[in-house]
């Protein structure tokens, strides 16, 4: 079932949220975390996925992102979700920590809901994109993002989140090369 949001424009800038299958926490392991960021790097190189801003929470992931790729936005966010959930489903086969079972009953009993899997679902359906049209908008989105971490109460300060382009932001090196968006409101959006 969609979640009623789709993208309309592919190549406008979005933002845009993965939400794991009944907000399993899959993100609280590192090596799982590490397939997203290792997968985001293969969309930046490979697909023409810019990213502007991003956060890996526990069960969920915020991006800001565009694409000036013919195959559209879509496209990229479709084969991505279905890559990472193949990959996620072969690393929790292969651990032996303690909920890996437990997580694999959820994903094949999410998928008897969808058509479209054979075996195991990780990800929700929809990926429920807003457009950002405004600068007001992109900056509050931003903020939002970045901030995840510090209304969860994982850190104290955005920037001292490594799963967070908040890091960029700060100057400090992040996991992920970026696009870093121009946050001064008289020159436009994105720093060129």
């Amino acid at each position: 079932m969609s979640d009623g949001y789709q993208i309309r424009n592919q190549n406008a800038l979005h933002f845009i949220t993965l939400t794991i299958v009944g907000w399993i926490d899959v993100f609280a392991y590192l090596e799982y975390k590490n397939i997203i960021i290792e997968n985001l790097k293969f969309c930046q190189q490979n697909k023409g996925l810019n990213i502007y801003a991003y956060v890996i929470m526990t069960n969920h992931i915020h991006l800001i992102c565009q694409t000036e790729n013919k195959s559209g936005l879509s496209s990229i966010i479709r084969d991505y979700k279905s890559f990472t959930s193949k990959k996620i489903i072969k690393k929790i086969q292969t651990e032996d920590h303690s909920r890996a079972k437990w997580m694999l009953t959820n994903f094949a009993y999410q998928s008897r809901f969808n058509t479209r899997n054979s075996e195991y679902q990780v990800w929700q359906q929809g990926n429920h994109p807003v457009e950002l049209v405004s600068p007001k908008f992109i900056l509050q989105k931003l903020a939002y993002i970045h901030l995840n971490p510090v209304r969860a109460g994982i850190v104290d300060e955005a920037s001292h989140y490594l799963y967070s382009s908040a890091r960029n932001y700060e100057g400090v090196k992040g996991l992920l090369d970026l696009e870093l968006l121009d946050l001064s409101p008289d020159i436009g959006y994105i720093d060129t």
